[in-house]
């Protein structure tokens, strides 16, 4: 095999490749040769099968599939000789229309991860803000937790209902006095005042009796989800069956023993541990911003354009879709398209330059996801879709891209916390109050 370096500039590279004709024929004769002992034809013993039978009848397939063996082969060859990391897929192309008895000669053209040289990460100063949970915060919660416990009782017949209460409804809705899928139901229970149904229904039911019967006249959102309904007036009638009033349920042991815990201390200890750990997440996402505005303000290499090209792309899409449906964050409203363009390529530039540097301190400090961390995370995205989970399971088994990127975010938390080990990160506690002002200012500060 001949390599002959065409292209060396910058991140690009360009190579040109030859494979002597005398190595294809060796190849392509040495497959027909095999082939001769598998195939069975009429008239020949297995591997007595003359060669100018299998020329004539096999040599232009087998050919096909040396060609493309010596292509990736060569490719693969080339690219650990000379220590490449390609950014992306090669580009390959033949060079000229290839014929029996001539070399294979094609190119390939590459753009390669740029030599990256990782900060001296125990420079690093950064700030974590915990918060103090107060009692009252986890008053609140154990409240929360006993109003899903609630149970309801039917009220007297001539009772009316208010908001709060539950009104047990037979319902048929129509639009232009005809029925649409999905706008019937019986025994449907209605928390009134709760807004999880459509928009002036559950108004509509206030003040009803048990037998009641009630025109019901609603417009479904314009954003409703299913766009054969969004924005069209309905009518429904609904029929009450009966009123229901839920019984308050005290914050006592007997609520903790009917969640399966032995007692309200119990109780209460995991109530502030849940909220803990929510402003834990909160807090690590903002030192991780903090630490990754260091990283990309302190490092600056070549970055592929083949990745920039990408990232922006697969951007750009979205903000397209954001346009038609206008649904644009308002801090873009208003931009030209120049603008919001070079605003979202220097965030694809942002993410391709922070993505390299992850990687390269991963790669650098031997950083893996373990199989077992990756094996839950399957699992977690697998319940996401309940009554699918072994489909979903067997996509991701079946498919090393999308594994990938199950695996992505996992190894970046990795890494992150590799190198947060490493930085000096002082901790601070303040009031709930004070934390979400923070981070107000902190979102503010990053809008403007």
């Amino acid at each position: 095999m001949q390599i002959t370096e065409t292209l060396n500039q910058g991140l690009k590279r360009e190579y040109k490749i030859a494979v002597p004709a005398a190595k294809l024929r060796e190849k392509v004769d040495g497959k027909l040769v095999e082939l001769s002992h598998k195939l069975k034809i009429p008239g020949f013993r297995p591997g007595k099968v003359p060669m100018s039978l299998l020329k004539q009848r096999y040599e232009q397939s087998v050919m096909g599939e040396v060609l493309e063996e010596s292509v990736q082969q060569s490719s693969q060859q080339l690219m650990t000789e000379r220590n490449l990391r390609p950014a992306g897929q090669p580009k390959i192309e033949l060079v000229g229309e290839f014929k029996d008895g001539t070399d294979l000669e094609f190119s390939m053209t590459m753009e390669v991860i740029p030599e990256v040289t990782p900060m001296d990460f125990t420079t690093v100063s950064l700030e974590r803000v915990g918060v103090e949970v107060p009692e009252s915060e986890v008053e609140d919660s154990l409240k929360r937790i006993a109003k899903r416990q609630r149970a309801s009782e039917p009220v007297a017949d001539d009772v009316a209902a208010a908001n709060g209460d539950i009104a047990v409804i037979d319902f048929v809705g129509s639009i232009d006095g005809v029925e649409f899928e999905g706008g019937k139901a019986d025994g449907h229970y209605l928390e009134l005042g709760s807004g999880s149904f459509i928009p002036g229904f559950e108004e509509q039911l206030v003040g009803a009796k048990k037998g009641d019967k009630k025109t019901v006249k609603v417009t479904f959102p314009a954003e409703y989800g299913n766009a054969e309904l969004a924005g069209k007036e309905a009518s429904f009638g609904v029929t009450v069956q009966e009123v229901r009033r839920l019984k308050d349920v005290p914050v006592d042991d007997e609520l903790a023993k009917s969640l399966g815990l032995p007692d309200l201390a119990e109780l209460k200890k995991q109530a502030r541990e849940r909220i803990e750990k929510e402003y834990g997440a909160v807090a690590r996402a903002r030192v991780k911003r903090k630490l990754l505005d260091i990283l990309a303000d302190n490092h600056n290499f070549n970055l592929p354009e083949t990745l920039v090209e990408a990232e922006f792309g697969a951007i750009w899409q979205q903000i397209e879709a954001d346009l038609k449906a206008d649904r644009l964050d308002e801090e873009d409203k208003g931009k030209s398209e120049d603008e919001l363009k070079k605003e979202y390529r220097d965030i694809a530039e942002r993410r391709v330059k922070l993505g390299l540097l992850l990687s390269e301190v991963g790669r650098q400090n031997n950083i893996q996801v373990p199989n077992e961390e990756l094996s839950r995370a399957l699992i977690q995205e697998a319940q996401r879709y309940p009554g699918q989970q072994q489909q979903v399971i067997e996509y991701y088994q079946r498919s090393p891209e999308a594994l990938n990127q199950l695996r992505a975010p996992l190894y970046e938390e990795k890494v992150v916390d590799y190198i947060l080990e490493r930085a000096k990160v002082s901790e601070r506690k303040i009031s709930p109050e004070a934390f979400a002002a923070e981070g107000e200012a902190e979102l503010k500060g990053r809008r403007d």
